[in-house]
């Protein structure tokens, strides 16, 4: 009887490991990425294409890196010996057309030539309107490259940060409770309300104009968050808005979260986001 359990097993055991053999997860197919070369892709926009190259220049340090050109990335995208950094629009089921761009990371490999969605997508940050960009895009530029970065650094580690996105890689809003948080008058949703603003936000929480809390980021305070909203300049029932906090000087991302913009068209962050937020907060109320 044991001569056969044990003949069984001899046959069965290599097969279920040839099984598992055909499994291949994010994780495994990402295992490359610091061996292959990124191809920043640029896309003949002078202003856009300028930044990008000035700010992969100066952060990018998770692979070797190389600029080309949009008809380079049409010849190398069915390879998979390389990896494309590029910004992408994207389009959800009910627009008419892209509301938002993207920062997009992906593989090159077969099926890249029908279109950039069989692709193997890394990661992809929501970077501006589509139509018309305010400029803070290129604020956050630099902070958007880092958190690209750690996001991708994490999901070679675990399969559970390579596939929930960035807000599983998003550092925790528990270690947020002594910083200090900026939001930009324009990233608040119509509902919050100074009823709201008065009971939610401490003598560490300001709102402030754009310029004012984009200028946190540029000098890299320590110890603060800064608000970032991403969402089409003329949202559609259908739309999609995200927001972000991020650290302005280490440029962690402490928040993330998409929504869908209802028949309002609000978009930023509501009363509902803020109870999420200041739930972690140890400040003393005003």
């Amino acid at each position: 009887m044991k001569k056969i359990i044990i003949t069984i097993a001899a046959i069965v055991l290599p097969l279920l490991a040839g099984a598992q053999a055909q499994i291949v997860t994010k994780k495994v197919q990402l295992e490359d990425f610091t061996e292959k070369v990124t191809k920043v892709v640029l896309n003949g926009n002078a202003f856009y294409d300028s930044a990008l190259k000035d700010e992969v220049a100066a952060r990018w340090r998770i692979s070797p890196y190389e600029f080309c050109t949009l008809e380079e990335f049409e010849q190398l995208k069915g390879s998979d010996q390389y990896y494309f950094l590029m910004t992408t629009q994207g389009q959800f089921r009910k627009e008419t057309a892209p509301g938002l761009q993207f920062l997009t990371l992906v593989k090159g490999g077969k099926g890249a030539d029908k279109s950039i969605d069989n692709m193997l997508e890394v990661v992809s940050i929501p970077f501006a309107s589509a139509e018309f960009p305010s400029g803070r895009e290129l604020i956050f530029l630099p902070a958007l490259l880092d958190i690209m970065q750690a996001h991708t650094l994490a999901s070679m580690e675990k399969d559970i940060n390579a596939y929930g996105g960035l807000g599983n890689t998003a550092a925790t809003l528990a270690k947020s409770g002594d910083m200090t948080i900026v939001f930009s008058e324009d990233d608040l949703s119509r509902t919050v309300t100074e009823e709201v603003i008065e009971r939610k936000f401490d003598e560490d929480m300001i709102i402030t104009d754009e310029d004012t809390a984009d200028q946190y980021m540029l000098d890299n305070v320590a110890g603060t968050l800064v608000s970032y909203v991403v969402a089409p300049s003329e949202p559609v029932h259908g739309s999609y808005s995200y927001k972000m906090l991020i650290d302005s000087q280490k440029h962690t991302l402490y928040y993330f979260r998409k929504q869908r913009i209802n028949r309002s068209f609000n978009t930023g962050f509501t009363p509902e986001d803020l109870e999420r937020i200041t739930a972690h907060r140890v400040k003393i109320k005003k």
